[in-house]
């Protein structure tokens, strides 16, 4: 089956923050993009109802470095019907007040080949196209949104893969990672997690029916 077979995009940029969730406070990325994280890319450059994405691996190509960042954020949420009364009441916010550092440990200077594949949720589609359009936008440079590793202030930059990129050489056991958030009739939101490992520079990420989830037709 055609839609089986990986497509692979090259992605790049200065820095990186694939956010542990355990870290409440304090931003720390995980070493290598999350399955989530490296979905999000491929959406923003081709999506479409008729598939989804399933992420099979990261081929990470420069060598995994740490970078300590300090950034002004804001603290507050201001709720919608707060601010659609500010007109007639002559309501404003000062970001300045509400502004607050928080330290972010992130990833600098990343590169990465990103394997992944497309899944048909609607039986009338025609996968090939699909795929055509995407190596399309890769060769072009377009995207529905511009990608981002991690935290969309870090903007990510992406090319067809050529094949000849060198992986580090390099392994290490990653510990309990996030695979991603699931969504269904009784939740809000859980997230799951999988022991991920760095192989030689390559991470490969479970399936969805290795993690136990099942997606509807409709998804």
């Amino acid at each position: 089956m055609d839609g089986w077979a990986p497509l692979c995009v090259r992605v790049w940029g200065d820095y990186a923050c694939f956010t542990r969730p355990e870290m409440k406070v304090e931003r720390v990325s995980y070493a290598v993009p999350t399955p989530s994280a490296a979905r999000g890319m491929l959406e923003a450059i081709f999506w479409k109802p008729e598939f989804r994405w399933e992420v099979l691996e990261t081929r990470v190509i420069k060598p995994i470095r740490y970078a300590s960042l300090l950034r002004n954020e804001v603290k507050d949420k201001i709720a919608f019907s707060t601010v659609s009364k500010w007109p007639t009441a002559d309501g404003h916010y000062v970001a300045a007040e509400g502004r607050t550092q928080r330290h972010t440990l992130a990833l600098a200077d990343v590169e990465y080949v990103l394997v992944a594949r497309m899944v048909l949720s609607d039986t009338d589609a025609h996968m090939a196209k699909y795929r055509d359009q995407f190596r399309r936008r890769v060769e072009r440079g377009q995207c529905f949104a511009r990608p981002y590793l991690g935290c969309r202030e870090f903007a990510a930059d992406f090319a067809p893969a050529s094949g000849t990129e060198t992986v580090i050489p390099e392994s290490a056991d990653l510990g309990l990672t996030l695979w991603d958030m699931v969504y269904d009739d009784e939740s809000r939101g859980r997230p799951l997690f999988f022991e991920a490992r760095l192989e030689q520079g390559v991470v490969r990420y479970p399936t969805a029916e290795e993690v136990g989830v099942c997606f509807s037709s409709d998804s």
